[in-house]
């Protein structure tokens, strides 16, 4: 069964002064402030397009990642997995590097490093992305 998501945004203003807020409307869990200086500088306190890529990148991941080691027939203890998206004003995001830190009881390393980079390739928001020139993985089992 397909799903669908949405969120929305108002903004007022020009870029470089402007102001916007996203809801996101699915789940109705809020609205968050967004604008420029929060994408291209310090964040103080408001959020940026990137940063939710990174939300949506990581938790996606960890989803991904859980649903290989289960065709393994591993359930993972724990899966923490970090996403920093890169901006580069005038260029767009430019690299994405993922963090994985996972306890799989019984899993080896070099079956854990396959299935990450298996899970990197395969989550839904990584081929999404696919037009990011540089994502990485990092992954370590715990």
């Amino acid at each position: 069964m397909a799903t669908t998501r949405t969120a929305a945004t108002h903004w007022e203003g020009g870029l470089a002064d402007g102001k916007g807020t996203v809801s996101l409307n699915s789940s109705n869990i809020g609205s968050y402030e967004v604008s420029w200086p929060a994408r291209a500088e310090e964040p103080n306190g408001v959020t940026s397009p990137e940063e939710l890529i990174a939300a949506a990148h990581s938790s996606c991941y960890s989803m991904a990642f859980s649903h290989i080691l289960g065709g393994k027939g591993y359930t993972p203890a724990s899966v923490d997995t970090r996403a920093d998206v890169t901006f580069q004003p005038g260029t767009g995001i430019t690299a994405i590097a993922l963090t994985v830190r996972a306890a799989v009881p019984g899993l080896s390393p070099e079956e854990f490093q396959a299935v990450a980079e298996d899970a990197k390739q395969n989550c839904p928001v990584s081929q999404a992305l696919a037009g990011v020139p540089n994502i990485t993985l990092t992954a370590e089992l715990v």
